[in-house]
């Protein structure tokens, strides 16, 4: 996010207080932080541009907020007589999830706008821990994570809010919502258990995240009515000392008036699992649009005190996720519609999961499995989820008329009439050029900059959340070549080998893919000494649902060279975050400056070769000329390999044409500037022979050769 939301805040956890994070973990962090600047500023750098914030900066946390009062002003959200009630009204909640961390700051009121218009009077947003405290201490509530500022953006146009605090999430993000830093305590944490050091951590988070909601409540004039508690738990597990000790503990925080419930599927088990027990934790429920609604219902109530069961389903699926691979899902606009209007007919309330899905920008996607750990399906950067708000915010589309038709008939309220779609622009040909070879960035490193190990580290041990961890070893050279066999890759290993004396180009010896693994044959190298043997290792999602999720990244295991463990290795961090992290660091920046630059301008490295497999960064530029040109666009990745783009060091996402189905990524207007606009890109295999991309008006949804066939709910 912005180079200006991670501050420190005086209730955060400290990271002494982790106390049973490793020794090892620590060091590598350490380690890690000069190398992590060094590859931001050569992205900068390789964007030919000085830092421009992708977003205003907001206020500091030791700010004051302009929050309301925590005082009752006689305003009362409650359950009696199985229907909900708003200052003694019945009221129908007819509501949306619109996630404010998949939507640039910018645009959270024209999205908020929209589902107005379409009807509804609530939104439902979840609360991801991984992006506020993305390092133990590290508190961050500004730019996209400025959670406040969506909330009280509710308020001001008049909508209500059911917040779902977690500590899990699921919602198809990295880990579902856990920071990754759990994942490197020794001993290993239960998750989403009654285990005393998850909890503490847990107990950590709330006391930073809870009291700074608590004054939004609808009890003290905010928009919040209900506040969610874990989530799906009757799918995962049935741990009710966990769930009654989260009851209390927010209990505790945001006082008797606010309701709080849980989320679980339509079936008994799941509710079972899932629920409180407790007369004062409403049990909502989710299904398909397929489902017959009234049968769940009545066992809803089942699982409520008498009374207190108005029907809820807190998630009715308008579409569906999409993996890599797949092709795009859809949902039947009049059919979604129909299904809606057997709840809404009979007095039932539904919040639409998606109203609008939004982005998952930089790597914050998550990923499923299906029997085992390796049934790896990361999800696409797009969460455009075939929700009636598109993922650019369109709403002239079937869908969204289809449901607005049905809300309206229900409403108490006029609707108000509905905006038109922002405009969209492609700004045409992109030319790029090389800048460097990935390898070649190992250049300026010296040996403090490296973690070594005897064997591999996991990425969370190397203190790392997200992008690429580079392993390197040596190995004697055969005449017949040799046999490499990673038994556990997470989640995608390019392996690459080299003349150790010599100044030749790594050559390419295939993948290993968590998803396929097999053993590797590499090539025979005709080296006097010895062989590097190299193994880049993206990050490509953390599992966020499921017996798995407990999924750290990197080479988890012995690495075997002719059935012998390879020993001997060296770690190189290449996270790769948002690139407007950069100012922060530019103390340490400069240390590294003069190494970059000459490897920026060594012209061997932008010679041209043919056709290559060595990851590489790829930058080019276009002109915006005035104001009123700054529109929404999308950026083609046809014909390229697979990587990570930046746009004016914002990181757009991840591409992957070949294995499609998604061929372009959105860039919303706000990231945009007058004069020139930066475009930078890692390709991590074949890059496109012309070296062209395109700016474009308009989604894509087409590429690759799918898999499976479209989802229908």
């Amino acid at each position: 996010m912005s180079s200006t939301a991670r501050t420190p805040a005086s209730n955060t956890l400290p990271l002494h207080t982790v106390e049973s994070a490793s020794r090892a973990t620590a060091m590598a962090r350490k380690r890690s932080l000069r190398r992590t600047t060094v590859f931001v500023t050569l992205l900068s750098l390789a964007a030919f541009g000085a830092f421009v914030p992708a977003f205003a900066p907001l206020p500091s946390l030791s700010s004051p907020r302009s929050s309301l009062p925590r005082t009752s002003n006689g305003q009362k959200f409650e359950i009696t007589s199985d229907k909900f009630w708003k200052d003694g009204n019945p009221f129908q909640i007819i509501g949306g999830d619109v996630h404010y961390f998949r939507v640039v700051p910018e645009y959270w009121e024209d999205r908020l706008l929209r589902a107005k218009a379409l009807g509804l009077n609530t939104i439902q947003t979840y609360v991801p821990w991984n992006l506020h405290e993305p390092k133990p201490g590290e508190a961050v509530f500004e730019g996209i994570a400025d959670i406040i500022s969506f909330l009280n953006l509710c308020k001001k146009l008049d909508l209500l809010v059911m917040l779902r605090v977690g500590p899990y999430i699921c919602a198809e993000w990295d880990f579902g919502g856990f920071p990754y830093w759990l994942l490197a305590i020794e001993p290993a944490l239960t998750l989403r258990s009654s285990d005393p050091a998850f909890v503490k951590l847990v107990e950590r988070w709330w006391s930073i995240l809870l009291p700074k909601v608590s004054s939004l409540l609808y009890a003290n004039g905010g928009p919040i009515i209900m506040v969610q508690i874990e989530n799906e738990y009757g799918s995962y597990g049935d741990d009710k000392t966990y769930l009654h000790h989260l009851a209390k503990l927010a209990r505790g925080y945001l006082g008797d008036e606010v309701i709080l419930y849980t989320t679980d599927g339509g079936s008994k088990e799941a509710l079972q699992k899932g629920t409180v027990g407790d007369e004062d934790v409403f049990s909502a429920v989710d299904f398909e649009t397929g489902a017959e609604p009234w049968p769940i219902f009545k066992l809803q109530k089942q699982f409520n005190a008498p009374g207190k069961s108005p029907p809820l389903v807190a998630e009715f699926y308008t579409g569906w996720l999409t993996h890599w691979g797949e092709n795009i899902a859809q949902t039947d606009a009049e059919f979604t519609a129909a299904a809606l209007e057997k709840i809404l007919s009979r007095n039932g309330s539904a919040v639409l999961y998606m109203a609008h899905g939004g982005t998952n920008f930089g790597f914050y996607n998550g990923a499923n499995t299906g029997g085992s750990e390796s049934e790896y399906k990361p999800d696409l950067t797009s969460y455009d989820y075939d929700a009636p708000i598109k993922e650019s915010g369109d709403v002239e589309n079937p869908k969204y008329k289809a449901i607005r038709k049905i809300v309206k008939q229900y409403s108490t309220v006029p609707l108000p009439s509905v905006p038109y779609n922002n405009a969209k622009t492609g700004y045409g040909r992109i030319q790029l050029q090389r800048t460097s070879f990935l390898f070649d960035l190992l250049n300026v490193l010296g040996p403090h900059d490296v973690v070594e190990s005897e064997n591999p580290l996991s990425m969370e041990l190397v203190g790392q959340m997200f992008g690429f961890l580079l392993y390197a070893s040596e190995f004697a050279a055969m005449d017949d070549g040799s046999m490499l066999t990673i038994p556990k890759v997470h989640d995608r290993g390019q392996v690459f080998v080299s003349c150790t004396s010599l100044e030749d180009r790594p050559l390419y010896a295939g993948a290993i893919e968590r998803w396929s693994n097999k053993p590797l044959r590499l090539p025979v190298t005709k080296c006097a000494s010895r062989i590097t043997l190299y193994v880049l290792v993206e990050n490509m999602g953390r599992v966020n649902y499921g017996s798995y999720m407990f999924d750290m990244k990197g080479i988890l295991t012995s690495v075997y060279l002719n059935g012998r463990v390879l020993l001997g290795w060296k770690m190189f961090s290449i996270p790769l975050h948002n690139l407007n992290e950069a100012t922060k660091l530019n103390p340490i920046v400069q240390v590294g400056h003069s190494g970059v630059t000459k490897v920026l301008s060594n012209k061997s490295i932008n010679r041209s070769d043919g056709a290559t497999r060595e990851p590489a960064f790829y930058a080019g530029s276009f002109r915006v000329n005035k104001v009123a040109q700054i529109k929404d666009t999308f950026v083609s990745f046809r014909g390229w390999g697979k990587g990570v783009a930046y746009v004016n060091d914002f990181n757009i996402g991840r591409f992957w044409p070949s294995f499609g189905p998604q061929c372009n990524l959105y860039v919303p207007a706000p990231v945009l500037r007058v004069g020139v606009n930066s475009l930078v890109v890692l390709e991590l295999e074949s890059p496109k022979p012309d070296l062209v991309l395109h700016s474009v008006d308009e989604p894509d949804f087409s590429c690759g050769k799918s898999k499976s066939s479209v989802h229908q709910l």
